[in-house]
């Protein structure tokens, strides 16, 4: 190695890779190179693996990984227009609410998986052999998951509460093979999803009812026992606002996810108007949907989408608002995969007299989707613009007066709404400096 040159991976060959040991000149050359070449700054050697130190960026396996939950978001948006065009109370009691809460149950526990396993990596280097496992095993439980999801409450139930606690239970079990700081920590998130896991399969035994009350208490367990640290009894507590993570790659990692969800609604957009004889009213209705999913991306990345790592690098507690992001998104997905669900009614009935619940869909999408927005632009920038709220009250109070008009108007009204909220947030930048991040903690 030239002295003073920035190393090679080969140079770094032979050294052994414990901190303490390392010179401090190597471990900056080394800083430097993980830098140059995207990858996070960590210490990597047998047994031993811990938190990054530098952002990185997300790897092919995890891009592969997403990959996966844009086949999960098409299944969820197929079981919810199912639902939605079946008759309300046949023999077995269906209602739009009913199944719409069922098959939330099942994107929340998508979402579950997908964070966790974001976490990890953002947590430790997601170029390490036992880090890639633990996205390897949760990509394919996912698929399993995906496949099962249009009769998961019924008659793959199993298959899909299995590949669930396989994923949940395996990350933290990998974890724990290696010297890993905070095992205590993954110690007691093994026990809490070993837990919940005994719900899951439980409930999966069971008939639908029984079976959708089990598994929204194991859900309810991981969410409630996340935010508090994973307490258990003997084994103390976390402190979630004192975890480590690498802020650029958890944020690029919720973008990204926000982009597969968004991208599931152009999917089934397209899919509901390629499957038709392309009348004018369908043709219109495809317009609109397409027009409404760049604004709702428009709308996103107007500066808060675009520094979500920025505003997690600077606040006094990066989990905290990283923890936060989370739910801001999780929110934002749940509006994307309604509004998908809205598309594909309005393509496929463009000039009937809806259901009321189509109308939920159509407009209650962009509502939630507004809300969380507003959430998001909080947590980046410790205030919230006037028109997502206004917008959102506008959009919900349309409703009554919109389960009288076809759906296409209904669209067409969403398209002026969310356009007049991109517009606005174009006004407020232009010919200013880009606003800086302000997170609120």
């Amino acid at each position: 190695m030239v002295p003073g040159a920035a190393p090679t991976e080969q140079d770094l060959v032979g050294f052994p890779e414990y901190p303490a040991e390392l010179p401090r000149t190597v471990l900056r050359q080394q800083d430097e190179l993980d830098r140059r070449t995207g990858r996070p700054t960590v210490t990597r050697f047998a047994g031993r693996l811990t938190p990054v130190s530098q952002p990185g960026r997300a790897t092919f396996l995890e891009l592969f990984f997403d990959l996966v939950f844009v086949f999960a978001l098409t299944r969820i948006s197929a079981r919810s227009f199912e639902d939605l065009a079946l008759e309300p109370g046949g023999a077995s009691g269906w209602t739009p609410v009913t199944g719409g809460l069922k098959t939330l149950l099942l994107l929340l526990a998508l979402w579950a998986l997908w964070q966790n396993t974001a976490w990890a990596t953002s947590r430790y280097d997601p170029y390490h052999g036992g880090v890639q496992l633990i996205v390897m095993i949760a990509l394919v439980c996912s698929m399993v998951m995906g496949v099962a999801i249009p009769q998961a409450i019924t008659a793959s139930g199993l298959a899909f509460a299995v590949a669930y606690v396989v994923a949940q239970v395996a990350r933290p079990l990998i974890l724990l093979a290696y010297d890993t700081p905070e095992r205590a920590l993954k110690a007691r998130t093994a026990i809490t999803f070993t837990a919940s896991g005994v719900l899951w399969i439980i409930g999966a035994l069971l008939p639908v009812n029984p079976r959708v009350i089990l598994w929204t208490s194991a859900l309810g367990l991981e969410y409630v026992s996340g935010r508090y640290g994973y307490p258990v009894p003997g084994l103390g507590r976390s402190t979630v606002s004192r975890w480590d993570i690498s802020s650029e790659h958890l944020a690029e990692r919720y973008q990204q996810f926000f982009l597969i969800a968004l991208g599931e609604t152009v999917l089934v957009a397209g899919f509901s108007y390629s499957g038709g004889t392309y009348p004018p009213s369908q043709t219109v209705a495809f317009a609109l949907a397409l027009a409404t999913s760049i604004l709702l991306w428009r709308i996103y990345v107007q500066r808060a989408g675009q520094i979500l790592g920025e505003a997690v690098a600077r606040a006094r507690q990066p989990a905290g608002i990283g923890r936060s992001a989370a739910d801001t998104h999780l929110v934002m997905v749940v509006g994307l995969t309604a509004t998908a669900v809205g598309y594909e009614l309005a393509i496929q009935h463009p000039l009937y007299h809806p259901e009321p619940a189509w109308i939920v869909m159509i407009l209650g999408g962009p509502v939630v989707f507004l809300l969380g927005r507003a959430r998001f632009e909080y947590e980046v920038f410790h205030r919230v613009s006037a028109p997502r709220w206004i917008s959102a009250l506008l959009l919900a109070a349309a409703v009554p007066l919109a389960v009288h008009l076809p759906p296409v108007y209904s669209q067409m009204l969403v398209l002026v709404v969310l356009g007049v909220v991109a517009l606005t947030d174009s006004l407020r930048a232009r010919n200013k400096a880009p606003e800086p991040a302000a997170p609120p903690f």
